[in-house]
């Protein structure tokens, strides 16, 4: 089964059973970040991407320059912990780890949320790449993704308990749109997929060709 199949049979099983007045919210507000054309403005493949040193969800210190110097660099950008789509989005990533790693590429993923909830998510989802803390969305803002949540869909999620001033250790409101990126050792991004949509991600078997072109170019 693909990622998005997996993601489709969670949001129908959700999306059955959670109140309507829920659903509407959450289509909402999904519908108003894509009609904002927010995505317009993110990083895309040509551009420069944004160097970044972020803590890692295990201890220590990541830095992008540093993982360059190995090779290409998978940047995965979720929400965190509390999203099921993007822990379904982690399991996916771990499965492709070794074909990415194949490639000679590194692979990390950020999120905003606190580093004991990304050793969470690590431990839950048993991920073998660096998990990185981006606090207060710096690095997610320097790339184009980081909005702020309407305030009926920070009313639902507060319902559901999920308390993202909390989760974050962060007042704003704010997450990333889930987005992949592919960035080439001379810091240029090969691909971007920014996903407006939470619930719709691309597969990470995506990445495969473009890394092995750049694995290609290096050889060459």
């Amino acid at each position: 089964m693909s990622l998005q199949e997996k993601l489709d049979a969670f949001k129908a099983d959700f999306e059955g059973k959670a109140p309507k007045q829920a659903v509407e919210i959450m289509h909402r507000a999904t519908a108003e970040l894509i009609a904002s054309g927010q995505v317009a403005q993110a990083l895309k493949a040509g551009a420069v991407a944004p160097a970044f040193t972020l803590s890692e969800a295990d201890g220590g210190s990541v830095a992008s320059n540093d993982l360059l110097t190995r090779g290409p660099l998978v940047l995965s950008f979720y929400r965190g912990v509390w999203c099921p789509y993007c822990n379904i989005e982690l399991g996916a990533l771990q499965e492709a780890w070794p074909a990415i790693q194949a490639t000679g590429a590194q692979l990390v993923s950020i999120s905003p949320q606190s580093l004991a909830n990304g050793r969470k998510a690590k431990r839950d989802k048993q991920i073998d790449f660096p998990m990185l803390s981006d606090p207060d969305g710096k690095v997610a803002d320097a790339f184009g993704l980081r909005f702020r949540l309407p305030d009926d869909l920070i009313d639902l999620y507060r319902s559901f308990g999920v308390d993202l001033p909390l989760i974050n250790e962060d007042r704003s409101w704010t997450l990333p749109m889930p987005a992949r990126f592919v960035v080439g050792q001379d810091g240029i991004i090969a691909y971007a997929e920014i996903s407006p949509d939470y619930t719709r991600r691309p597969d990470p078997a995506d990445l495969l060709p473009v890394l092995k072109q750049l694995q290609g170019s290096i050889a060459a």
